[in-house]
């Protein structure tokens, strides 16, 4: 799911270029006709680029692993409640207690954590997302240049359009090109280490 980032970058998008000249490039022959504004999808962009689903992947892959160490945490816990159940029929309640409150005190401190976890995933997963934006962004540039065009606007901003204005299939394929799926550095991980700061090594 796109986030913040998506947010950011609509409206980085949706600034005039005019300043970076993208209005004085002629076209070349054949080329899509001109218009001073062009849209993008920006869900299918890092829906259906190669770069966009790699992100997607290790987000879905490190949520089913924390699920998964999650629910064996839980097994874990409940099979020791239980033997605490069995052993304070054996005790005294004075006895009982100082365990009991060790229990409760551990319990509270893996869920806090396992929360920390969750949390810290899902950053990532935005960081990356906010990376993946930021390192498409000279390609969505480069096609404004090349179209002549000086403002790129999220399509969902728009109530029609004519043919030929929306870029996303060619961002798409200029992103699959020039970045591939964003390099070997993993993106996502649940030790908090991914790599979503670092631009792919074939970013322009």
């Amino acid at each position: 799911m796109v986030r913040d980032a998506r947010s950011i970058f609509g409206l980085i998008l949706s600034l005039v270029l005019s300043c970076t000249g993208a209005g004085a490039v002629a076209q070349d022959v054949g080329a899509a006709p001109a218009s001073a504004v062009l849209v993008l999808n920006q869900e299918r962009l890092l829906s259906q680029s190669l770069y966009g689903q790699r992100i997607q992947r290790e987000v879905e892959a490190a949520g089913a692993a924390l699920a998964a160490e999650n629910r064996q945490i839980e097994a874990q816990l409940t099979e020791e409640e239980l033997a605490l159940t069995e052993r304070r029929t054996q005790m005294t309640p004075e006895d009982f207690r100082p365990i009991a409150e060790e229990f409760d005190s551990r319990v509270n401190g893996i869920r806090a954590a396992q929360e920390a976890k969750g949390r810290a995933l899902q950053q990532q997963a935005d960081a990356a997302q906010q990376a993946f934006f930021e390192t498409v962004f000279p390609i969505l540039v480069e096609i404004l240049r090349n179209r002549g065009a000086s403002v790129l606007m999220d399509n969902r901003a728009l109530l029609l359009s004519a043919d030929g204005i929306d870029i996303t299939d060619e961002a798409i394929a200029l992103i699959d090109e020039r970045l591939g799926d964003g390099g070997d550095a993993p993106l996502i991980d649940l030790d908090g280490t991914g790599g979503a700061d670092a631009p792919p090594a074939n970013a322009p």
